[in-house]
């Protein structure tokens, strides 16, 4: 008796749950992603080999080709706290949508002055904007940026305090860092410059803190400099 041949169809494979999930992940990655603001300028540092890592709770003055000196920190709680510190100095008026844009802004180099109308700009206009001379660094007469970096450590190391104290009373590790402060310095502004914002610093009795270099091989990396 001759044997029943079966029809042999080609497997197949229902795509459609593995479609819904790549969906899923990418709705939410959108939703969840935060949008880095652009740097206000570009600033080219040295090269070097050093290899250590930025901490996060880091104050950074970068210092551009013409020798305009930026303000930043990576905190975003200690930088809207900052915010309005300087706003009570210096009286400057702030709305809730400015201060909450400020949060997301990486650095800047203006007056405080002009800051409202800074923070209001795009970031196109924010590359052009007038005047952009650089945060006020006079020691005598408007010493604005050692203000800034003043009390963005306050603020800093207030937040450390509190995060530590709660870890403790959690029975948690705590890894975090107290404030850390660095200078980035393109390589083709002059020294005086530099020397301007070093100043600052030991004025504040600030004389530990990194000097952020290029690495020869490429990417940015700090170099430390100072003492305890």
């Amino acid at each position: 008796m001759s044997k029943i041949k079966v029809a042999k169809s080609a497997p197949s494979l229902d795509m459609t749950p593995m479609v819904d999930l790549a969906f899923l992940l990418v709705t939410f990655f959108m939703l969840t992603a935060s949008f880095r603001m652009a740097e206000p300028v570009v600033v080219d540092p040295p090269a070097s080999h050093a290899e250590k890592t930025l901490p996060d709770n880091t104050i950074l003055v970068s210092i551009d080709g013409i020798g305009r000196p930026f303000f930043g920190v990576s905190n975003a709680e200690a930088k809207v706290a900052t915010l309005m510190k300087m706003s009570d100095k210096y009286k400057v008026k702030f709305t809730e949508a400015q201060v909450k844009k400020f949060g997301g802004m990486s650095s800047f180099g203006v007056d405080i002055k002009d800051l409202p109308r800074y923070i209001d700009a795009s970031e196109n206009e924010r590359l052009k904007f007038q005047p952009q001379k650089g945060v006020p660094n006079d020691s005598l007469k408007n010493p604005q940026l050692s203000d800034w970096v003043r009390y963005a450590a306050q603020e800093t190391n207030g937040i450390y305090i509190r995060e530590r104290d709660k870890a403790k009373e959690a029975g948690k590790d705590f890894v975090g860092e107290k404030v850390r402060y660095a200078i980035k310095a393109d390589a083709k502004s002059k020294y005086m410059y530099v020397k301007e914002v070093l100043k600052t610093f030991t004025d504040m009795k600030i004389y530990r803190f990194n000097l952020i270099t290029s690495l020869e091989g490429g990417g940015t990396k700090p170099a430390e400099a100072g003492k305890k």
